[in-house]
């Protein structure tokens, strides 16, 4: 059995303004349809003997991640809740020791849930051939074959022998490393640059690079298929350094993502970091649940070291191995690389919802809320959003972090959250506010219901627009149909639910002194919070 661990704890603050802290890069749609964890859950379907995935999270993530993983019909078996983030190594060995703990030892496939994999057939069948060395006890990572000198990756190298060969298949119309095609290749590229060189290895290396072309009912296969130790996990290095490991060969961009036993992984997590692994044991030991969700214990969890697996285990063990992966693959770090893997049009733009152009090149354009126009431009990016609109070269969006950390010490909101806001019970979204008021548009989902609740600072009314709300009040309880209204007074119980079949819609004035979120004093709640 394969038991997907879906680590989904980051911020993407590279992605600001669309990405927000609690909001993340993962929870949004980015690329197509689904947002990028539904891509990575969906992207299974067909792996032999998979289980329903196991995704740990941030525990502010947690409703989010629930709902979108139900509607793509790819619901969890279990969400790990981390009261604070402490890297992969802990949230993979939490993860494993909770898949362990029913009696089985199941592989485990971990994959980060912020990347974009445009042939995910290539990538399911490199699950496929990795399985039996895992389950003879090695850890596997998947490096992707290397399209360009990137600096931004860290990079793996291969051992000189393959420990497993086997060949992976790929369609006619894919690009086979080291060809001359003028067809954009898959996966990073250097910044203002379309076509990055390639290098042809195919009579010099087998290290995931052709050594035969082969055609065989229509596929092209190509030697890629082979599982080589890791001879050094080496980081981030400069333009030249990057130069020599791509003409080299056996070098490998380290993807982050892995495949083993779930015991494989305990047992040198035990040997190589005790005291995390003691940590995570207590943090689960001592967890709670609450509904679908598993709350790790706050205190043996913020006491376990931080680190990452490479660290923390695959740089030390001997038993570390890697599968060559070229399947189009993309960590989406930043607004450049979102623009590299978009769809673009004649003149090189990628552009996302209303957006007209005009002598206009090589430009990343998104609109969210209002029309976007651009004239005279090149090589920039351009982000709308209902509260902040964001503009940049392209090789200088990485400083968008900078902006998040100002907008975070001035305490401001652009920096947490969008005006739209996400609940177990629907949403909100502020459309006005001042020093002692604000206005919001609220919408409950069907048989929904807010927590029984009061507040210290501000009273409260509701205008129903849409539907039937149930209003509790005091001590009284009455129903309230559209242009119908009611008034909450400051301090007294209260609570908001939706009886129907159709979305609650409602508009809510807020006055007071104080108007923070923070001000809320729940009795009741279904949802645990």
């Amino acid at each position: 059995m394969i038991v997907p661990v879906i680590l989904s704890g980051g911020a993407g603050t590279r992605l600001w303004p669309l990405s927000r802290e609690l909001y993340p890069k993962q929870l949004l749609p980015l690329i197509g349809e689904h947002t990028m964890l539904q891509e990575t859950a969906l992207r299974l379907e067909g792996v032999s003997d998979l289980a329903a995935p196991l995704v740990v999270c941030n525990e502010a993530h947690r409703f989010m991640v629930a709902e979108q993983l139900r509607q793509a019909g790819c619901p969890a078996s279990t969400i790990i809740l981390e009261p604070v983030g402490r890297n992969t190594a802990p949230a993979v060995a939490v993860a494993a020791l909770r898949a362990m703990s029913e009696g089985d030892d199941p592989l485990l496939l971990v994959l980060p849930a912020d990347h974009v994999i445009e042939r995910p057939e290539t990538l399911r069948q490199a699950i496929s051939f990795g399985t039996t060395p895992a389950e003879e006890g090695r850890l596997l990572t998947f490096g992707i074959v290397p399209t360009a000198p990137e600096t931004g990756y860290g990079y793996i190298k291969a051992g000189p022998l393959p420990v497993v060969r086997g060949p992976l298949h790929r369609g006619l119309d894919d690009r086979v490393p080291g060809s001359n095609k003028n067809s954009p290749p898959h996966g990073k590229k250097p910044e203002n640059s379309n076509h990055p060189p390639t290098v042809d290895r195919s009579s010099t290396t087998d290290h995931g690079q052709r050594t035969t072309d082969r055609f065989n009912n229509g596929l092209r296969t190509t030697d890629n298929g082979q599982i080589y130790p890791v001879a050094q996990f080496v980081e981030k290095p400069d333009r030249a350094t990057a130069e020599q490991y791509l003409a080299a060969g056996d070098y490998y961009w380290n993807s982050g993502m892995f495949l083993f036993k779930a015991s494989s992984f305990l047992r040198e997590l035990e040997k190589f970091a005790p005291q995390m692994l003691a940590c995570c044991r207590e943090a689960l030991e001592k967890a709670q649940s609450d509904l679908d969700f598993t709350r790790l214990d706050a205190a043996a969890f913020a006491a376990c070291p931080g680190n990452s697996i490479d660290y923390a285990v695959m740089e030390k063990t001997g038993d570390a191995a890697v599968i060559p992966l070229d399947a189009g693959w993309n960590d989406v770090g930043s607004w450049s690389a979102l623009w590299e893997v978009g769809p673009r049009d004649e003149n090189g733009n990628v552009t996302r919802g209303d957006v007209l152009t005009e002598n206009s090149r090589n430009c990343y354009l998104h609109a969210e809320q209002r029309l976007v126009a651009a004239v005279g431009l090149e090589n920039h990016v351009v982000v709308e959003t209902a509260d902040a609109v964001l503009v940049a070269p392209r090789d200088q969006v990485q400083d968008v972090k900078a902006i998040v950390q100002q907008l975070k010490a001035r305490g401001r909101d652009e920096a947490l959250l969008h005006r739209r806001v996400n609940r177990p019970w629907g949403a909100y979204e502020g459309l006005v506010s001042d020093a002692r008021f604000q206005v919001k548009r609220i919408t409950v989902a069907p048989k929904a219901s807010l927590s029984l609740q009061l507040h210290h600072h501000r009273a409260e009314h509701w205008i129903v627009v849409k539907g039937t709300a149930r209003v509790t009040r005091g001590e009284e309880t009455f129903l309230l149909s559209e242009n119908e209204s009611t008034y909450i007074p400051l301090g007294v119980h209260h609570r908001l639910e939706n009886p129907g079949k159709i979305p609650l819609e409602m508009i809510e004035v807020q006055s007071g002194s104080y108007l923070g979120e923070d001000d809320i004093v729940r009795f009741e709640d279904r949802y645990g919070r």
